[in-house]
C-alpha cells in the first residue's frame, strides 16, 4: 500500500509542476488583453490631410480631415483615404501582433509577427520589410476631365 501511496503522491507532484507552468505560461495573458484593448495605430497620409487612427482588430477608431482634403476631387480625397486606413489598419494589425509575440511567443514557439508580416507582403504584393513604417501609398487620381461632384451624367457601365 505505501508504494501505490508514494507512485500516487509522484504523480500528484508531476501534476502541481503541470499547473504551474501553465501558469507562468498564461501569467501574462490578463495584461496582454489589456495592452490590446489600449491598442491604437494612427497613419497621416503623405500630403498631410486625412489622419486614420485604427484600434485592435483593425477597427476603425477615428478619422480626420484637414480644410485641405475637402478641396481635393473626390475620387483623390476617396483614395487618400483609402489607403490612409489601409495603413493604420495593417500598422494596428502589425502592434498587434507585436503584444501577442511579447507575452506567449517563448511559451508556444510562435511568431505572430512574422506571419502577420508575410500574410501583409503577400497581400499588397511586396517585401515583407516594407511595411515596419510604410506610409499609404497613393495612386494618381483617374483623369475624368472635370473636378466637380456631379455624376448624374456618368454610367457604371463605362
Amino acid at each position: 500500500m505505501s508504494a501505490e501511496l508514494d507512485r500516487l503522491a509522484a504523480e500528484f507532484a508531476k501534476f502541481q509542476a503541470r499547473i504551474k507552468q501553465a501558469e507562468q505560461k498564461f501569467s501574462g495573458v490578463v495584461e496582454m488583453q489589456d495592452r490590446i484593448a489600449e491598442l491604437e495605430a494612427a497613419v497621416i497620409s503623405p500630403d498631410r490631410t486625412v489622419r486614420v487612427v485604427a484600434g485592435p482588430g483593425g477597427a476603425i477608431k477615428d478619422i480626420q480631415l484637414t480644410p485641405d482634403a475637402l478641396r481635393l476631387p473626390a475620387t483623390t480625397l476617396s483614395e487618400t483615404i483609402m489607403s490612409t486606413l489601409r495603413a493604420a489598419v495593417a500598422e494596428a494589425v502589425r502592434r498587434q501582433a507585436d503584444v501577442v509575440d511579447e507575452t506567449v511567443s517563448d511559451a508556444f514557439g510562435v511568431d505572430t509577427t512574422g506571419m502577420v508580416r508575410q500574410a501583409q507582403a503577400e497581400a499588397m504584393g511586396t517585401p515583407e520589410d516594407d511595411h515596419a513604417s510604410e506610409p499609404p501609398r497613393r495612386t494618381p487620381p483617374r483623369n475624368r476631365g472635370r473636378q466637380d461632384d456631379d455624376f448624374s451624367q456618368d454610367s457604371v457601365f463605362g
